[in-house]
């Protein structure tokens, strides 16, 4: 079987999101567990209320993330670009795709470039944290920030992806210790994240101990990775196995909630399976800094702006009459509500 570059692997990832059911079975990123309490008198005007926060410094309009999803292609790196504009339009942090193919591939590193397009919010590159054991150092994580013109490097683990793709890198040793270094290497916000598993909180205190400003949760209940993986892989044993992978992990609620806990804190964003801006306001009064979106996003972005400008728009005002809801007119009330209980 001929090798598959990074990007051609990138451009089918985007195609099984679209066109085939990836989401985990069995299992779901746990908001439902929890309701708010209504608020019969918010006690002030709907007009009036404030999404408006900061993250590591950086101010930003919406708590709201477009999380990592592509790059390394012309047909994906448009994709980006897409992105880039409606975040910079809307106020929302936004997050690219693993920047290892431009790393490797100075030709792919437009596909990335989006700093031209969102000038003014808090964007996010990305690599494979098990890339550092494979000769990646501090100084390719920064080449990869400089290409997407980002203000912060995420690196993301994706153990289980790795296992079930035919070209996986399946080497995690010693790897905290590999990650530290890029902590204390790089002068800027650097975070850790998963891709649809989830993070516990014992995990992520080994993770902020070892110098990481910020965790993403990327809990259970959105893309299943093993699934996506399963629909590329020819190896019959492997499509088998990912079946029964596709109920893994651990839900997008309960990691916000555990990683909150051992770290008051402590930057946390909340990925994972959130439909909805009420699923963004239960993820943000669970503790998250910032509430994230992924495959959601993505359908809407292929079609075109109007339609991507319009989902974004209705996450907004779900979140907006959520806070209006229980009586809360900005995110810092809404992070600190009492009003968010398990059924």
């Amino acid at each position: 079987m001929p090798e598959v570059s990074t990007g051609e692997r990138k451009i089918e990832h985007v195609r099984l999101c679209l066109e085939e059911e990836v989401g985990g079975a069995g299992i779901t990123a746990g908001f439902e567990k929890y309701r708010f309490r209504h608020c019969a008198l918010p006690e002030f005007n709907f007009a009036d209320i404030s999404t408006e926060t900061s993250f590591l410094g950086r101010s930003l309009r919406t708590p709201l993330l477009i999380s990592s999803m592509t790059g390394g292609s012309k047909a994906t790196g448009a994709i980006n670009v897409r992105l880039a504009e409606a975040a910079e339009s809307r106020g929302w942090a936004l997050g690219v795709g693993s920047v290892r193919a431009a790393v490797e591939r100075e030709e792919l590193a437009a596909t990335f470039y989006v700093r031209d397009k969102a000038p003014s919010v808090p964007i996010i590159a990305n690599l494979g944290a098990v890339q550092l054991n494979y000769g990646f150092g501090p100084a390719d994580c920064m080449r990869a920030v400089d290409i997407a013109g980002a203000d912060m490097l995420v690196l993301h683990l994706n153990g289980l992806q790795e296992v079930f793709q035919p070209e996986g890198n399946t080497n995690f040793g010693s790897l905290l210790s590999r990650i530290a270094e890029v902590c204390r290497e790089l002068t800027i916000p650097v975070g850790v994240k998963e891709v649809g598993w989830g993070i516990d909180g014992e995990t992520a205190a080994r993770l902020y101990d070892a110098g990481v400003a910020f965790i993403d949760v990327a809990g259970a209940g959105g893309t299943s990775w093993s699934q996506v993986e399963k629909f590329r892989s020819r190896d019959a044993v492997r499509r088998v196995a990912a079946e029964a992978f596709a109920g893994w992990g651990i839900p997008t609620a309960e990691c916000i909630a555990e990683v909150r806990e051992v770290s008051p804190h402590g930057g946390l964003i909340g990925s994972g399976g959130l439909n909805s801006g009420v699923d963004a306001a239960k993820a943000l009064a669970l503790g998250a800094d910032l509430a994230g979106f992924g495959r959601g996003l993505l359908g809407p972005a292929v079609q075109s702006e109007e339609a991507l400008h319009e989902r974004l728009a209705i996450v907004e005002l779900e979140l907006r009459i959520a806070m209006f809801g229980i009586g809360v007119a900005d995110i810092s009330a809404l992070r600190s509500t009492q009003r968010l209980v398990q059924v």
